[in-house]
């Protein structure tokens, strides 16, 4: 029988699992540990990561090639796959306790219809830039373009959603909705004006990829992906108290509004960072909360922090499987965490339904 217990001021939690919330954070841990070593081990060059560390603790020096496939290759790769993932993950939860639905996803507040829509601008009217711009991002026009995007399109949702210094998250909700349908229509029409070349580097962004990961790549988005990480702590308590809506949580002494503006802040800097540097990646956000909310319990102190750590493992995975499946050539991300998110979603909702007695 499932109880509710009050652990600390102004945060009502369904049970207690935190036993079980932390040994799951450290088997997540493992988890990951072993995902990131495998991402290290595992490519068409055939280096091996093991014997270079060997080597290293002799003191031998790495071969040029095995140094530049695993230092500038494949760990760059790595690190971004295991940011972006903490990223989507842990906005995916914030974004299902704002709303009190576990089926939100942050692509619910417009920001990565806004991130592909920057993108696409900036692929198919490129060449339209001033040269002065195009000179000094040089490969980074379209990463930039999609981080201009996400931010200027939750900047007009917050402003819209606002009303006398407060926020309406239905509001919020509905606009995104159909900003997302007007940015797709627009879309629509710059991929009917593109060019072959275009198209082919449309449809590849959209699948998502961290393949062309480099060090400048995750210096530039580590920064934004890492602050929003750092403010999870200081939304759990928040969340927690709006499970039981908002005016129950103005009585607790949660500040409902500021913990709006930092939860779409936060989802705004993840979120748009990590499109512009990897793409459309789907179900993450949607997948791993859910699911760690089916075995910990809705608690955000643990199902934030954890939710991150999966998300980051989860990615890793998938794109070592994307590497392997279709060896030497590698597969989109985006269609491995389709193909795994998909079924699951599925069951999420036969699951609720009724229908699958699991």
């Amino acid at each position: 029988m499932t109880v509710l217990t009050q652990n600390s001021p102004g945060t009502v939690l369904d049970g207690d699992r935190s036993a079980q919330a932390r040994l799951l954070s450290l088997v997540l841990l493992l988890l990951l540990s072993c995902a990131m070593l495998a991402s290290l081990a595992i490519g068409a060059a055939g280096t091996s990561l093991w014997q270079g560390l060997f080597d290293l603790v002799r003191g031998v020096p790495l071969e040029l090639r095995d140094r530049v496939v695993l230092l500038d290759i494949r760990l760059p790769r790595t690190v971004m796959g295991a940011l972006v993932g903490a990223a989507l993950a842990a906005s995916g939860a914030v974004m299902q306790g704002l709303f009190r639905n576990p089926l939100a996803d942050p692509g619910l507040v417009g920001v990565s219809a806004g991130a592909g829509f920057g993108a696409i601008i900036a692929i198919v009217l490129g060449a339209y830039l001033p040269a002065a711009i195009t000179s000094l991002l040089g490969y980074y026009v379209v990463p930039v373009a999609a981080f201009v995007g996400a931010w200027g399109s939750m900047l007009l949702l917050y402003r819209v959603a606002t009303r006398s210094g407060r926020t309406s998250i239905a509001t919020m909700l509905l606009a995104g909705i159909a900003l997302s349908a007007l940015m797709g229509a627009v879309q629509g029409v710059l991929v009917y004006m593109a060019d072959d070349a275009q198209l082919r580097t449309l449809t590849f962004w959209g699948m998502g990829s961290i393949a062309g990961a480099t060090w400048s790549k995750v210096f530039t988005s580590a920064p934004l992906i890492l602050l929003a990480l750092a403010a999870l702590p200081f939304l759990a308590r928040g969340l927690n108290g709006l499970a039981l809506g908002e005016a129950a949580a103005a009585h607790m002494g949660i500040p409902v509004q500021q913990l709006k503006n930092s939860a779409i802040l936060m989802v705004a800097c993840a979120v748009g960072a990590s499109v512009a540097v990897s793409g459309g990646i789907g179900f993450v956000g949607i997948v791993v909360p859910h699911l760690l909310r089916l075995l910990v319990g809705p608690d955000h102190r643990y199902l934030l922090l954890n939710s991150a750590i999966l998300g980051a493992a989860l990615l890793l995975v998938a794109d070592v499987i994307s590497r392997v499946i279709i060896a030497p050539a590698e597969l989109p991300i985006g269609i491995v965490t389709a193909t795994l998110g998909g079924p699951f979603f599925l069951w999420i909702l036969l699951r609720q339904r009724g229908v699958l007695d699991m």
